[in-house]
């Protein structure tokens, strides 16, 4: 498992990061504790979480992920794992997620009791990641990036990151820590796959001048580039349960993931999988990490039978003909998520 640097920070880490937002919903605890243990003997020792886990999220559920990665934590040297998690954004956004009562925010009280919550739930007294989840940018940024970096000065977090953001968000944020003299931005957590490339143009030129890294989520478009919503929907997937029986929020989210243009692209990246005796999602994962900005890509599962392809994309580096390929497909059905 190769190791990189996370930004311009003292954090390496693995290649391959194991996202848990599965933790507690789709994957049970047994299971959710034998896919980090299966991790860490793959040689993955990045695991990142949210204080709003597992997903969908729920006021009932909400901190239940971190309380069982603190669980899973007990007993194993805390400097051998990286841990990152996140603060949830601004309750008045696109999303209100269900934690202190409706009312989340990115100010210094909020941020604040988050990270209190979060360190109590895994059970230590330091992160070695704190991020954003989403964005705020109605709010002044040195508003939330003094509180950051307060962290960092107090030893409670190593580093920070945003998340679901974009260009200015990033600029910004370094920007604003350039002018005030505050801790620097070293990732953003980005939806990023062969089915969603947008990060590729105008926020890569960002992260590679200012040296800021990528970590991209969903590197299987939700699992779309398995090909499993090929043919019809599948029972028991997350799409499908969104489909079927989600709110509004959840279906529209589906069917950015799960459309014509996904599903004829991911068929054309199967064909090409299938010349290199790969499974297709081998070749999503491969293709993700291997970007000279990405630190890391996280990798999400719901069972430990779902990762050995996934795993076999460790240390594999596809060559320029392949590449090529993708990306004619890529030209040939341009953003399918949008």
């Amino acid at each position: 498992m190769e190791k990189r640097r996370l930004g311009t920070s003292g954090i390496v880490v693995s290649e391959i990061c194991m996202g848990t937002m599965t933790f507690g919903t789709q994957a049970g605890k047994e299971e959710s504790f034998r896919i980090m243990d299966e991790s860490r003997e793959a040689g993955i020792d990045f695991f990142d979480t949210a204080e709003v886990y597992p997903v969908p999220p729920t006021e009932e559920l909400a901190g239940l992920t971190e309380r069982w990665m603190g669980e899973w934590l007990k007993g194993k040297p805390r400097e051998a794992v990286i841990i990152a998690s996140k603060v949830a954004g601004a309750a008045h956004g696109w999303f209100c997620p269900p934690i202190r009562h409706g009312k989340a925010a990115l100010d210094r009280v909020h941020l604040r009791r988050a990270l209190e919550g979060s360190l109590r739930n895994l059970g230590t007294d330091y992160l070695d990641l704190y991020q954003v989840h989403w964005p705020d940018h109605g709010m002044r940024a040195v508003d939330t990036l003094e509180v950051l970096d307060e962290f960092v000065k107090e030893g409670k977090v190593r580093a920070i990151g945003l998340s679901n953001d974009n260009s200015y968000g990033v600029m910004k944020s370094l920007w604003t820590s350039e002018v005030e003299g505050l801790t620097r931005v070293d990732s953003v957590q980005n939806n990023f796959s062969l089915n969603n490339r947008r990060d590729e143009h105008e926020l890569a030129e960002c992260l590679r001048r200012e040296k800021v890294s990528l970590l991209p989520y969903s590197p299987l478009g939700g699992g779309v580039l398995t090909g499993k919503y090929n043919d019809e929907v599948p029972e028991g997937a997350r799409f499908s349960d969104y489909l079927k029986r989600g709110g509004a929020r959840q279906k529209a989210m589906a069917t950015r993931f799960v459309n014509e243009g996904t599903i004829a692209s991911t068929r054309a990246f199967g064909e090409i999988a299938k010349d290199l005796d790969l499974d297709v999602a081998t070749l999503a994962t491969a293709w993700s990490k291997q970007h000279d900005y990405v630190a890391s890509t996280i990798v999400g599962v719901r069972a430990v039978a779902q990762m050995p392809p996934i795993l076999k994309a460790a240390g594999l580096v596809l060559d320029e003909k392949t590449l090529a390929k993708l990306d004619q497909v890529s030209e040939e059905i341009r953003y399918p998520m949008g």
